[in-house]
């Protein structure tokens, strides 16, 4: 069975990754797997001003640095411990009483590779453990996450709702046409209405790629309702999510057009600190 991972660091946005993955599991019919991955810090030790700290011996302060990293380790293990129980209590409490809890060393984009061939979903949340204040939501992982690794990504804000509707953010290119036989073969949204927007002009050409992805989406049984916006994008797709309230944002993650400056480029900052809405990112 595949499993859907929930990336928890015990940042504010865990307890909705704890519930977007616990909506998730069986709507894709998969199991759960909660991880926790405990990266590698270099322990730094503080200068000493009075220059006393030139006449240590090397081994004195090998000495230090190996205490002072056996300190943080253990700190990190409690944390991480803490953090786990607590999304441990929130899945059971969300109806989940099956899973899988890892906790490992080392990177967590390699750590994540390992689960690609058994994954449907990843969750993970925008704000990371180290971010200092609600206005500095973007963990520092998620771009490098997001560009690298080939699962369907759901970045979750700091509150959880659950969706009733959702928006494709379609441009015709490539990378939109995979997002939407990605998301037609994924049960995830099925019974969702679907929200076809479209970004640009309304010509011919526009519409004419709008009808036929709407009639994609019509075929699998959505309900579909289109729109073609002008730009700019990001406060485009946002007025719209906003006046129809539609609580959960699809694209694709990757393109070459304005929808792929939107997520690659300093755009996405601005679009994930002020969103409430989750984001699915589809490869």
């Amino acid at each position: 069975m595949h499993h859907v991972v929930a990336c928890i660091d015990g940042s504010a946005s865990a307890p909705a990754v704890c519930d977007y993955a616990a909506w998730a599991c069986p709507r894709l019919g998969a199991s759960l797997t909660l991880l926790h991955v405990l990266e590698q810090q270099h322990p730094q030790i503080e200068a000493d001003l009075s220059g006393n700290i030139w006449l240590r011996s090397r081994d004195s302060l090998l000495q230090e640095a190996a205490a002072l990293e056996v300190q943080r380790k253990k700190q990190s293990i409690e944390h991480a411990q803490v953090a786990l129980g607590a999304a441990r209590e929130r899945v059971i409490k969300d109806g989940i009483d099956r899973f899988l809890v890892h906790q490992l060393d080392g990177d967590l984009l390699e750590r994540l590779h390992e689960f690609d061939d058994c994954s449907s979903l990843l969750v993970l949340g925008k704000q990371g453990a180290t971010s200092n204040n609600l206005q500095q939501h973007i963990g520092g992982h998620l771009e490098s996450v997001v560009r690298k690794l080939p699962l369907p990504i759901l970045v979750t804000p700091v509150g959880f709702k659950v969706p009733q509707s959702a928006m494709l953010a379609f441009d015709g290119s490539l990378s939109a046409h995979k997002a939407l036989a990605t998301l037609v073969a994924s049960p995830l949204c099925k019974g969702l209405p679907i929200h076809l927007v479209m970004i640009g002009k309304k010509t011919d050409e526009n519409w004419s790629q709008l009808e036929a992805a709407c009639k994609v989406l019509q075929k699998s049984g959505f309900t579909v309702y289109k729109a073609i916006l002008p730009g700019p994008v990001e406060p485009a797709l946002h007025s719209y999510q906003v006046e129809h309230g539609v609580d959960l944002l699809v694209m694709g993650a990757y393109g070459h057009s304005r929808i792929h400056q939107l997520l690659l480029g300093s755009t996405t900052s601005g679009m994930l600190r002020i969103t409430i809405t989750p984001l699915l990112l589809l490869h």
